[in-house]
């Protein structure tokens, strides 16, 4: 969904006020996540999910409700058993958390929102009063490591994390699959940088998420790139895919450097990386075959829809500070060319 904090703000200002719905604790089988959110306007209209269904029907009725009792406690706690509660078959039992913000809340919504805007926000709450008291996490905080969006610790405090933003992503090539893929990407988390050298080379209508280069030196992108950047390279030239995998790779401070093609070229790139003294290391972090090679089909939109997977997969790796999985980078005669 859009920024949480945003979204809240946007809707206290154009509607007088909104509800955040947090799927807060999660005990066996669930369609979300603890940390998954959905902000709730008066007239019922809403941003992101808990999982659809039942539940989030529910869940919608009761922050509508809450919007209505502007004299009602502002917060209110739901323990539902997904199976006898509800007839979902997920079996799970969950703890949902609705929060009602008004124009009393203003000056705390905006103050989140911007921290939220500055990049990955986390917050720590203390107390399950009236109204718990939510605040950015500060430098000298006993805060221990956790992951996940939604963390009760066991002295009661809760922290939560906001964000991350979309991951850059640097695209070089904009042939029938570089298409394919930028609309594959559009509802993704994801910011592209489109990049290829040849006049007229973009279609006319592009995707609000995409910014697109017609640039007659790729490889100097590579440079821009920031820290943490993904890299897929799809070119209408394999000396150009080369040029760019090479930098990349040299570079050293991408996550993710994926090249269209088949093992055969994998093959020929990762020998001539070799003679021109690239580490090995370097070398194996390469993706290609690029995309799930489970997904066999080659027409353009089922390579994107594969590489799209495959980049959503990556991502979470990098969120949660993990390892990727080793049969994400194997090669596979039978992969994209």
């Amino acid at each position: 969904m859009s920024p949480v904090w945003l979204t809240i703000e946007r809707a206290i200002a154009e509607h007088g006020s909104a509800a955040l719905v947090t799927l807060a604790e999660v005990r066996g089988s669930s369609p979300r996540e603890p940390g998954a959110r959905m902000v709730v306007r008066p007239d019922g209209g809403f941003a992101g999910t808990i999982g659809g269904g039942t539940l989030e029907w529910m869940a919608l009725a009761e922050a509508q409700a809450l919007l209505a009792r502007p004299q009602a406690a502002a917060v209110r706690r739901l323990k539902k058993s997904l199976g006898p509660d509800l007839g979902q078959c997920c079996g799970g039992r969950v703890t949902l958390l609705i929060e009602r913000f008004g124009a009393e809340d203003r000056d705390a919504v905006a103050a989140l929102a911007a921290a939220e805007s500055a990049g990955l926000l986390m917050t720590v709450t203390a107390g399950e009063g009236e109204r718990p008291m939510r605040r950015p996490v500060r430098a000298g905080d006993d805060i221990p490591e956790v992951s996940g969006a939604y963390v009760r610790l066991a002295d009661g405090r809760v922290i939560e994390r906001f964000g991350p933003g979309p991951t850059p992503l640097y695209l070089f090539g904009a042939g029938h699959v570089g298409r394919s893929l930028v609309r594959a990407l559009a509802p993704l988390p994801f910011a592209v940088t489109w990049i290829d050298p040849r006049p007229g080379a973009f279609p006319e209508e592009i995707p609000a998420n995409v910014t697109v280069f017609a640039d007659t030196d790729p490889v100097r992108f590579i440079e821009r790139a920031p820290a943490g950047a993904f890299v897929a390279v799809m070119t209408h030239s394999h000396g150009l895919d080369l040029d760019l995998v090479i930098a990349a790779l040299k570079a050293g401070r991408f996550p993710y450097v994926g090249l269209i093609g088949s093992s055969t070229k994998r093959a020929r790139f990762a020998a001539a990386m070799a003679k021109m003294g690239i580490p090995v290391d370097a070398i194996e972090r390469l993706v290609c075959p690029i995309g799930l090679t489970e997904i066999r089909d080659k027409a353009p939109a089922s390579i994107a829809a594969a590489v799209a997977a495959q980049l959503l997969i990556r991502r979470d790796a990098v969120a949660r500070a993990g390892e990727l999985p080793r049969d994400l980078t194997r090669s596979d005669d039978a992969a994209h060319a």
